[in-house]
């Protein structure tokens, strides 16, 4: 088969399994799941791919699947992406009633669309007519939340690292990999019944925030509130503490476009008793490595002088968060080309924007790209997210991912190789567990 032969035959089995694919989309949204604990989700997607035939391997990282497909060489091995997990959202109107997750990320028509990709190799014989391997991925846990609940799992030894791909890093996932694509769901084009907006996908960019995540434990000594010189107000010492971030805020460049934003997770115990055990959580964001590290250094400083200026103690858990963008050039032209296959010329871009994923550690390791595919309006994260037109988030996005593959690997996957060897990673998987990640060779990997 001749390379636009696949991607034809690949296409037209996306189309035939399109309800399909369009229910498995809606129930997965209907179920959410929090990080590390998508459950119900992982079994969906594998029921598609039990019924396809394919040998998995589960668990991976708690609720992770690894799926890989072998071509008829193996020249290049390259990764295709989805996320399992929700976000928090009490007010949503498909959020779950205990947990208060809801899909307001899109990571549900990114699953999907990777079974699409299943479907569309195995059942299209694709792979006997590739140069190399593919592995699909269903990575759990790239929302930063829940990071109380995400450090008792460090804490019991089942994960070292908060984010899915942070841990498929470590626990080596990547190591025989040579490239990693994914999409993410963005608005789009006609959501609302308007032309306004025309462009229904982008190649992704490097313009986004990497973080750093906080625990942050304020200890006084309780007292009867109404005897309160007998004791030590640890939120008093908290709210001292986040005014002194806020004082500090004017000493941020714009340039590097650093955001605080902390949260109190934990106020107290009881009205009448002096709060003696006060939590809060907060993210250090910014727009590259150095000042995100300069920033969260006076953000620390902040905290300890709350503490100090009421003789509190305070105790500052550094959670490593998620890299600043970086991308492949080489591996986005690939990308932009099929993009443009699927929806068009005059519907895409080759250059959007990035954001705050833990898709860009696995950048700095391998060439990856995070393209944006349409079909969502409303707010990111908020109440009103939803999914009009999964035939772009879904159908289309499906398409998009296994074309880009057919290119990279047809024809001796020459293209694959030339993104291989063009590229220079900025850091080693040593180097990125060490120096980013905080952790001890030997022990934690």
């Amino acid at each position: 088969m001749t390379v636009q032969e696949m991607k034809k035959a690949a296409c037209e089995v996306i189309d035939k399994h399109a309800d399909e694919l369009i229910a498995l989309n809606q129930s997965i949204f209907e179920e959410p799941e929090l990080g590390y604990k998508e459950f119900k989700t992982a079994e969906k997607v594998k029921a598609h791919l039990d019924k396809l035939g394919l040998k998995y391997k589960d668990g991976v990282a708690i609720t992770g699947i690894l799926t890989p497909l072998e071509g008829r060489d193996h020249k290049a091995k390259i990764a295709i992406m989805g996320e399992l997990d929700a976000v928090v959202v009490p007010n949503h109107p498909y959020a779950d009633p205990v947990t208060k997750a809801a899909h307001c990320c899109g990571h549900n028509s990114q699953a999907t669309s990777v079974v699409g990709v299943a479907y569309a190799l195995v059942e299209a014989g694709i792979m006997q007519h590739l140069d190399g391997d593919i592995t699909l991925m269903h990575v759990p846990s790239e929302e930063f939340v829940e990071l109380e609940y995400r450090k008792s799992l460090i804490d019991e030894g089942k994960i070292k690292l908060l984010g899915g791909k942070q841990e498929f890093i470590r626990l080596g996932v990547f190591d025989d990999i040579d490239m990693m694509f994914m999409q993410h769901t963005s608005p789009s084009e006609n959501v609302d019944g308007t032309e306004l907006t025309p462009i229904k996908a982008d190649g992704g960019g490097t313009v986004g925030k990497g973080f750093h995540g906080r625990l942050i434990q304020y200890l006084g000594k309780e007292s009867h509130a109404a005897m309160p010189s007998q004791g030590i107000n640890a939120l008093k010492a908290a709210q001292l503490g986040l005014q002194c971030i806020d004082a500090n805020r004017e000493t941020f460049l714009d340039e590097d476009g650093i955001r605080v934003h902390p949260i109190i997770t934990k106020g107290g115990d009881l009205v009448n008793v002096v709060p003696a055990d006060v939590r809060l959580e907060t993210y250090v964001r910014g727009q590259n490595t150095k000042a995100i590290n300069e920033a969260a250094f006076k953000v620390d400083r902040a905290l300890k002088a709350g503490a100090d200026a009421l003789g509190a103690e305070v105790k500052i858990t550094h959670l490593p968060g998620y890299m600043c963008p970086a991308e492949s050039s080489e591996l986005k032209d690939v990308v932009f080309d099929n993009l443009k296959y699927v929806y068009g010329e005059e519907h895409v871009v080759r250059d959007g924007r990035g954001g705050s994923t833990d898709a860009s550690d696995v950048a700095h390791l391998i060439p990856t790209v995070h393209m944006r595919i349409g079909g969502a309006a409303g707010i990111f994260h908020g109440e009103t997210y939803c999914l009009p037109r999964p035939d772009i988030a879904v159908i289309g996005a499906a398409k998009a991912l296994v074309c880009t593959a057919i290119d990279l690997l047809a024809e001796g996957a020459e293209k694959a190789l030339h993104v291989k060897n063009s590229f220079v990673a900025p850091m080693t998987k040593e180097e990125y567990l060490t120096e980013w990640c905080r952790l001890e060779k030997g022990k934690d990997f």
